[in-house]
């Protein structure tokens, strides 16, 4: 994500300290101080404010109801309402994380040493060091805190749909907590902060890809093997209940995609206008590429392979979705159709992990191929926006080793939360008759279907 994101003016602390020194200064030095508060409050361009708004609406929208349709249709019908509880408690639960301490870690702490290259620290638990008169870049601070809050939410709910159908709720709800405050703060500002390790070292990742999707895709993976496979995996099928469901939260996945992306601008401009066209090719791309992989090696072409190809696409753009041109997102999706096909289709039956609904296969693989094909899509010569003494080579070390210590911090801290969270609840996973019976009934007491 662009420096932007990092860069926080301090407004409300000049006009307070204004505030105080106004009453003291002689008459003619009035005019001036004035003339100071207007240029501080100039700062804020509404255009650039109104979007961010938007854009923050639609990252809700692609989280709830778009994930929780998403995954709700992929389960059997005796879990749905299970699915849609932890992804909507999980939202409401980091929502309030981030206003605590999240953001505070993520954005606030020193600009230089000490810990300020891994994280931030507990300057502004509850926001209490912000007012609606700071600015950060040509918004309102506030409106930033509100829209990188909705990242926080959707990264972590991601992650429920490689748990799905047979760990219990209360576990799932302490999981997050952890993983939310040990995983995803310290990547976000290791990435994103101006401090932050891979900032400093010039990593590109526009809107997510190691911050959001390998972050994720890799606790998931790890959660699903420790949790071990459903009863009846790879023994007797286990279908979506309700494509329609699947269709409906897909469309809203992308729909609200072009705020997770177009958005990451943090302004109405050509930047935001590139992402967000890079936003439908991509994925239009991805979805043709898993589509005709399907039709080559199983016969058909699947609704539910069109709507995978295109999350696969998302995925893989969203860091580079400010970087690339055109072309190199179209090819950037199809590319990622393809190697997601493969992961789900090939790889996950020969490993037999149970990640539910292929939150690795898509997520955690799709990031991967997009952050390190970030570093080639950037590319000048090849029509991307990297800086003009730009070093493909180079660009890929950077991103390399970005993707690796996401994946092993995500990987170390997701074993130790849920080896924590299992001593604490006396095991993870619901007992047998509760997932016989469904989770829907066994764990809140309802039916979604009667």
């Amino acid at each position: 994500m662009i420096a932007l994101k990092t860069s926080k003016l301090l407004g409300g602390a000049l006009l307070a300290s204004l505030a105080l020194a106004l009453p003291a200064l002689a008459q003619d030095a009035a005019a001036p101080a004035a003339a100071v508060v207007e240029e501080i409050v100039a700062t804020v361009d509404t255009g650039d404010t109104a979007w961010m708004f938007i854009s923050t609406i639609l990252v809700i929208l692609m989280t709830i109801p778009g994930l929780a349709l998403f995954y709700g249709g992929l389960v059997r019908s005796k879990n749905i309402l299970s699915v849609l509880t932890q992804v909507f408690a999980g939202f409401a639960m980091i929502a309030l994380l981030w206003v605590a301490y999240g953001y505070s870690l993520a954005f606030g702490g020193p600009s230089e040493g000490g810990l300020s290259a891994f994280i931030g620290d507990f300057s502004n638990l509850f926001l209490g060091a912000t007012s609606p008169d700071s600015v950060s870049g040509t918004i309102p601070e506030l409106v930033f805190i509100c829209f990188q809050l909705t990242f926080a939410c959707i990264t972590a709910t991601l992650i429920l749909g490689g748990i799905a159908e047979r760990m219990k709720f209360g576990a799932v709800m302490a999981f997050l907590a952890l993983w939310f405050t040990f995983s995803y703060l310290p990547i976000a500002h290791m990435v994103w902060a101006a401090p932050g390790l891979f900032f400093q070292m010039g990593a590109l990742d526009f809107a997510g890809g190691t911050v959001v999707h390998i972050n994720s895709g890799v606790a998931a993976l790890v959660a699903a093997i420790v949790l071990g496979p459903r009863l009846g995996y790879m023994k007797e099928p286990i279908a979506p209940h309700n494509l329609t469901f699947v269709f409906i939260g897909a469309c809203l996945l992308w729909v609200g995609w072009f705020g997770f992306n177009a958005g990451s601008a943090l302004s109405a401009n050509g930047t935001a206008a590139q992402a967000f066209l890079n936003t439908i090719t991509a994925p239009a791309a991805g979805a043709i590429a898993w589509a005709l992989g399907e039709k080559f090696t199983r016969g058909h072409a699947s609704s539910l392979g069109f709507m995978s190809g295109a999350v696969a696409g998302l995925v893989a753009i969203t860091p580079a979705a400010g970087f690339a041109g055109t072309f190199g997102a179209i090819v950037l999706g199809f590319i990622a159709g393809l190697i997601c096909l493969w992961a789900v289709v090939t790889l996950k039956p020969l490993l037999k992990y149970d990640d539910s609904l292929d939150v690795f296969g898509i997520h955690g693989i799709g990031g991967i191929v997009g952050a390190l094909g970030t570093a080639i899509v950037a590319a000048p010569a090849l029509g991307g926006f990297g800086a003009e003494d730009y070093s493909i080579t180079g660009q890929l070390v950077t991103q390399i080793l970005a993707v690796a210590v996401a994946i092993i911090w995500s990987g170390v801290v997701t074993l130790v939360a849920l080896t924590i969270v299992k001593a604490i609840f006396g095991g993870l996973r619901v007992p047998e008759s509760a997932e016989i019976d469904g989770l829907d009934l066994s764990s809140h007491g309802e039916r979604a279907y009667n």
